[in-house]
């Protein structure tokens, strides 16, 4: 239900505003750079059992830190930020359990179905994880994914035939609320209610999280196929809001609910 994350920019494990990240460095906001390397983190999440946390290279200069990561973790974590077609096999190989994909499937605004195709019959469908992250244009009430860094609009809505169509060739989907990530100022609501109806796969949605009542409230409606990221709002993180501990202990707890309910 909780899936952690390890946010890496220019090296560093940061927690990041996420509509800062237009390329200029004069606009990045960042909540918190963290003087621990990434292999601490997932040596961290190692030792809870927290399988399925994101790895998430912003921009280049971040390979490193992501090997370390995955190094530390062989098989638990999932990397994603400039997967490709020729790349994703290596990173499979360096100890991802899948890649996540944005960017690549997209050209000019457009999803490209046979770049799609081709990645998952390279890699299987088990490995590949599709970033679907979204935003609001401000014109339409609509989720629009987004590409480059959440910086670029694409044609795609976030909408049930999508999501049907993208479950075919994905064993998971990763959606940022790019409009709320890294506020801590409360999830977007109406994004996880659509999720939660429409999507055919386990969804793990982060954005704008900062209580342990948000993970109550994403397991109650999610009805078992919506994982959570907590980020800027732990105290691993810098927050103030939310202790490792204490969500780690909630989500085992949950868990075990969920388990008990399932019999």
């Amino acid at each position: 239900m909780f899936r952690p994350c390890i946010d890496l920019h220019d090296g560093k494990v940061k927690q990041i505003v996420g509509a800062s990240l237009t390329g200029r460095p004069e606009d990045l906001r960042a909540h918190f750079v963290s003087p621990r390397p990434s292999r601490w983190f997932a040596e961290l999440y190692k030792r809870d059992g927290l399988r399925g946390g994101h790895v998430i290279m912003l921009g280049p200069g971040n390979e490193a830190a992501a090997r370390d990561a995955l190094a530390a973790w062989p098989g638990g974590l999932q990397v994603g930020g400039g997967i490709h077609l020729e790349n994703a096999p290596a990173w499979l190989d360096a100890g991802a359990s899948h890649v996540i994909v944005t960017s690549w499937i997209f050209r000019q605004g457009q999803l490209d179905w046979e770049r799609l195709k081709k990645l998952t019959e390279t890699i299987g469908k088990k490995r590949l994880v599709l970033d679907l992250s979204c935003r609001k244009t401000g014109h339409d009430s609509a989720y629009f994914i987004v590409t480059d860094r959440w910086q670029t609009f694409t044609s795609m809505k976030i909408e049930p035939d999508l999501l049907e169509r993208l479950g075919q060739w994905c064993d998971e989907f990763l959606v940022h609320a790019a409009d709320v990530e890294g506020l801590c100022r409360g999830m977007d609501l109406e994004l996880i209610a659509q999720l939660a109806r429409w999507s055919p796969l386990p969804a793990t949605y982060a954005g704008g999280a900062h209580s342990l009542r948000d993970l109550e409230e994403v397991a109650r409606a999610g009805g078992g196929k919506i994982n959570l990221t907590i980020g800027s709002a732990l105290d691993i993180f810098g927050g103030t809001q939310v202790r490792y501990d204490d969500l780690v202990a909630l989500d085992r707890k949950l868990e075990m609910e969920r388990t008990r309910l399932a019999k």
